[in-house]
């Protein structure tokens, strides 16, 4: 009861309006879990406001030391893995200075988004902040944004496990079978509501993914270090490829940017904490870690492997080595594709139960619901990146679009149009409104030539005539 009591007793000014705090009651008696349904404000019963208070005391237990495992959750998977071939396209230089120098204007934007919901703390997810920019129109169409971009995660998840269970049987199944495995286990981790529950499940992931790249780095080096020449005969290049196209080297940049987009979610995570002032502390800490994390794989992975790597890099790993590291990063898979899912499901079920204890997931009616709405994400996902044979390019696409505001123009409007005090060229708002202009223009740059240089790689595929069919049984790696 004691942490019933502390949900009850949270400051007011921090508490969001319920729809069970009026005093008004138009039942008598007690319900019972199995009658309880949608409830009407005017019916706040005592089991009623019981449920609230029990429903606000789980969904506010999240530090901050648990934020930055949900978030490392969230933003690093086997997509770190794809960064040395980057490192392959752009070059040892522009790849170090780029992980390193988008990694800080990303973490300086997620700090934004943190004082955003400190000064504004009704915002529960991104679209509310798109609803104080944009007004309701606004709200509508970063929704669509939010949604879409989570569920077409979830379903590059689902084609990731594919490709791990491939590879662990030496493609042995049909790769529609590896799919659906694959979003059944996406769907079983994401029952668990409450981010808290997610974030035990989280240090599992972190743990995963950082031996699955350790085990790369280690395995590629030791094949280097066994080439006639040793690691030196390695054909790495300090500069990018010669006759690279504007296309060719804004999707190698893609892929650096995109493993910092975390900002999506943020807004949703630190609705859940008991202390939200503490954001700063797992911003930072993800910040510097995701920078020497992708710094320290793109560079040795590159150096051990040159031009040729594969993505994700594990593939170079070797035969047997690589099957190992796929086997030690399983939880990574899932887990951080899941959590995708409770977030897109948290936003649309706390939205269609808004006046509701359902919304509690703590009834009959709201697990079942839940369960529902897990299951509904899960399977729109699995057909989305089963059905259309350029998905990944889709993906890319998506993320030009909307991760391109969510990590960076957007946290900077939110500065110069909510948080700004005063004149922006005055004293120290001068030097935060060249950092929030730069935040945007990164933004721009990557929506506008992300976006163009996705649908010229989907063009160009279609021409080498390597783009899969849809519901194909063929490998996928």
């Amino acid at each position: 009861m004691a942490d019933i009591n502390h949900a009850l007793e949270r400051n007011p000014s921090e508490k969001k309006k319920s729809p069970f705090d009026g005093s008004d009651s138009g039942v008598m008696g007690p319900v019972s879990d199995d009658e309880v349904g949608e409830v009407r404000v005017a019916a706040a019963t005592d089991y009623e406001k019981q449920k609230q208070a029990e429903g606000e005391a789980h969904f506010h237990r999240l530090g901050w030391k648990r934020l930055t495992i949900v978030l490392i959750v969230t933003a690093v998977a086997l997509g770190s893995l794809s960064l040395p071939g980057a490192f392959a396209t752009l070059g040892m230089v522009p790849g170090v200075i780029l992980a390193v120098g988008i990694g800080l204007v990303a973490m300086y934007a997620s700090y934004v988004v943190g004082q955003m919901k400190l000064k504004y703390p009704h915002i529960s997810h991104y679209t509310d902040a798109g609803k104080m920019m944009f007004g309701k129109v606004g709200y509508e169409i970063i929704s669509v944004m939010f949604v879409l971009q989570l569920t077409f995660t979830i379903g590059s998840h689902v084609l990731t496990g594919a490709i791990m269970f491939e590879n662990l049987t030496n493609n042995g199944a049909c790769t529609i079978v590896f799919t659906v495995v694959s979003a059944i286990l996406l769907f079983i981790v994401a029952i668990p509501p409450s981010f808290a529950e997610m974030a035990i499940l989280g240090y599992i992931d972190f743990a995963s993914i950082i031996a699955a790249i350790f085990i790369t780095i280690i395995a590629t080096g030791i094949r280097a270090s066994d080439l006639p020449g040793g690691v030196s005969s390695v054909e790495w290049s300090l500069w990018p490829k010669e006759d690279l196209g504007l296309a060719e080297i804004f999707i190698a940049i893609t892929n650096i940017v995109f493993a910092y987009s975390f900002a999506l979610c943020q807004f949703s995570f630190m609705d859940e904490m008991h202390t939200p002032a503490d954001y700063d502390k797992a911003i930072f800490t993800l910040g510097i870690f995701e920078i020497f994390l992708y710094t320290i794989t793109g560079a040795l992975v590159y150096a051990f492997v040159g031009p040729d790597v594969r993505a994700p890099a594990l593939l170079s790993a070797g035969p047997t080595v690589s099957k190992v590291a796929f086997g030690i990063a399983i939880p990574v898979i899932f887990i951080s594709g899941s959590i995708n899912t409770t977030v897109v499901a948290r936003y649309l079920h706390g939205r269609m139960f808004k006046d509701s204890i359902i919304r509690y997931v703590n009834t009959p009616m709201g697990w079942a619901t839940w369960i529902g709405l897990d299951a509904a994400i899960t399977l729109l996902a699995w057909i989305i990146a089963s059905a259309i044979p350029f998905f990944s390019d889709l993906l890319a696409i998506c993320s030009a679009l909307f991760v391109s505001g969510f990590t960076f123009y957007f946290p900077a409007l939110m500065w110069f149009m909510f948080i700004k005090e005063g004149d922006w060229w005055k004293g120290r708002n001068l030097y935060l409104s060249a950092a929030n202009g730069l935040c945007f223009i990164v933004g721009v740059i990557v929506l506008g030539v992300g976006t163009y240089a996705s649908i010229w790689d989907i063009r160009h595929r279609y021409k080498l005539g390597i783009v899969s069919d849809p519901f194909s049984c063929a490998p996928l790696n």
